[in-house]
């Protein structure tokens, strides 16, 4: 058959449902090869990022590698930041890139740079299509590394005249893997150590954000009854409103959660992954550390655990709790406290009645409108703090929230991948209003795909992350603010639905209107971040210190 037609099945046999994509000329053939697909779905978007975004989503949510398209040149060069997006958030997807004919070619160096080459270091497989009867062996080798612990983001370059091709090559069926497990020697140092331990104390990383990994989780902490704190991407993973969960890490040190950090003298940790800020530091003597996770430790200065549990997470805390029991000496009484103290702190900032509407406030109005299982995307921005730190997360990836490349422009996409994976679920888009201008043009791939989705665009006229940072290095407020387009507007002006919300009591009832409407939504809400200062760097700190 002729190489495009064999690139689809290929596609097909690895169970792709979705492929995300700007075609450009030098993907005519794929794209009719795409057209004659009875399982997969063409979703054209308006930008090459956000097709990005959107299959590393699918990917964040399904644990499957999803595709998307782009051509070449510009095309490809613009997949850039979606693919840092998929390798460091550890989210499996593979980009399909064009390229010109390479036996020959009449248009000399016109659009072409080396896009494998490019993404080497973005990557963890990189390749160039150079026969018709290779395409079997490349596309499962990038569906199974994209898939493989840790995820990532893979790529393919099918240049036009290898498209044409024709080949009697066969697909290649994915095969069946089980991760492997921990060996027995581990486990039982680990088992030693918890139970000689006084205060031990659970740490939940972003590898920890598996399905499986939460359901064994839950069970460990339910039978021992260990406390449990969380980095920003391992949120979710244990229930957040449940009496073991003690908070998250949303800030880097000075939060309740650090004082039950120093008051541990052993840490579990679960899921570490070293793209995100270090909850803690090691130091000679301190507290002991066992590692658990799918791969061993990446050791530096700060990070050297003494006991690895190198293996499938979940089955190594299966192994774990079926060997452990709770002790009569383990004390949890510190840690309790801390989460007291920081729960009556949270609950103090939610009762403010001002608008512009507060962030804590913020965040206790959208707990109120999402259920368990509703799913809120997170752009980045100053906003992502607060739902990190006082939004109680109930269920793994229900709060799509990115602390690794952080890149801003990825919420809205990522909305909407959720809401074509989850249909039957309410998705939420929460953006700053910097963060949704490099990717608003998406509202007409959402109007376009007949989505329910509510866009949240929190507005305070500046990139006001950035200006946090500027108050606390006592430096003058200058060069971060800019002027916003009529929200209103340019949401009908796509055919999505438009709303200014002008109290901070008006949010609930908005919200609930928009879910009960249906469509594309977009809310705009003025948020004040005036005491952003005072509150993380100050108050916070201060009172964390009397715990």
């Amino acid at each position: 058959m002729k190489a495009s037609d064999l690139f689809v099945r290929a596609l097909e046999a690895e169970g792709v449902e979705y492929v995300f994509a700007i075609p450009g000329e030098e993907n005519l053939d794929l794209l009719e090869a795409l057209r004659g697909s009875r399982s997969i779905q063409l979703v054209i978007t308006r930008h090459e990022q956000a097709a990005g975004f959107m299959a590393a989503t699918y990917g964040r949510l399904t644990g499957k590698a999803c595709a998307c398209l782009s051509t070449l040149g510009p095309g490809a060069t613009n997949f850039v930041t979606a693919a840092a997006y998929a390798q460091l958030g550890a989210m499996p997807m593979v980009m399909i890139t064009g390229q010109k004919p390479i036996k020959s070619s009449k248009q000399g160096q016109f659009q072409i740079i080396d896009v494998v080459d490019m993404m080497r270091p973005l990557t963890k497989f990189t390749k160039q299509v150079v026969s018709g009867d290779t395409i079997p062996a490349r596309v499962r080798e990038a569906f199974r590394l994209a898939q493989e612990e840790r995820p990532g983001a893979t790529h393919l370059e099918l240049p036009e005249d290898i498209a044409r091709e024709h080949s009697t090559m066969p697909v290649l069926e994915p095969s069946l893997t089980r991760r492997p497990i921990a060996e027995d020697k581990a486990i039982c140092r680990a088992v030693e150590a918890i139970k000689g331990a006084r205060k031990p104390l659970i740490v939940v990383g972003a590898g920890a954000n598996r399905k499986l990994t939460s359901k064994m989780l839950r069970q460990f902490i339910e039978k021992l009854g260990i406390p449990a704190i969380t980095t920003q991407m391992g949120k979710g993973v244990v229930d957040e409103t449940g009496a073991h969960f003690l908070g998250n890490t949303a800030l880097s040190d000075g939060d309740f959660v650090h004082r039950a950090i120093d008051a541990a003298d052993l840490i579990i940790n679960v899921g570490h992954d070293v793209v995100e800020k270090p909850p803690f530091f090691m130091q000679p003597g301190g507290a002991e550390v066992v590692h658990i996770n799918f791969n061993s430790a990446q050791v530096d200065p700060v990070y050297f655990p003494q006991i690895e549990v190198v293996g499938d997470i979940a089955n190594s805390l299966w192994q774990l709790k079926e060997r452990l029991a709770p002790q009569e000496h383990w004390s949890f009484a510190d840690f309790h406290r801390v989460r007291d103290a920081l729960q009556k702190h949270i609950a103090e900032g939610a009762r403010d009645d001002r608008f512009p509407i507060l962030p804590q406030r913020l965040v206790r109005e959208i707990r109120r409108v999402m259920p368990s299982d509703g799913i809120i995307a997170l752009d980045n921005g100053m906003y992502k703090i607060w739902f990190a730190r006082n939004y109680p997360a109930t269920h793994p990836n229900t709060v799509l929230l990115d602390n690794a490349l952080a890149s801003m422009g990825a919420g809205l996409p990522s909305a909407m991948a959720a809401k074509m994976v989850h249909p039957d679920r309410r998705v939420m888009a929460v953006c700053g209003d910097g963060g949704f201008m490099m990717n608003s043009q998406e509202l007409e791939t959402a109007v376009r795909l007949n989505l329910d989705l509510v866009i949240l665009i929190l507005r305070d006229d500046g990139y006001g992350m950035i200006k946090w940072k500027q108050k606390q290095m006592d430096f003058h407020d200058f060069g971060l603010d800019f002027h916003n387009p009529d929200f209103v507007a340019y949401a009908k002006a796509y055919g999505a639905q438009g709303h200014r919300v002008e109290s901070t009591e008006g949010l609930v009832p908005k919200v609930e209107e928009c879910y009960a409407t249906g469509g594309v939504h977009v809310v705009d809400v003025a948020v004040d971040y005036s005491m952003n200062d005072r509150i993380l760097n100050q108050e916070i700190r201060e009172l964390s210190s009397k715990v």
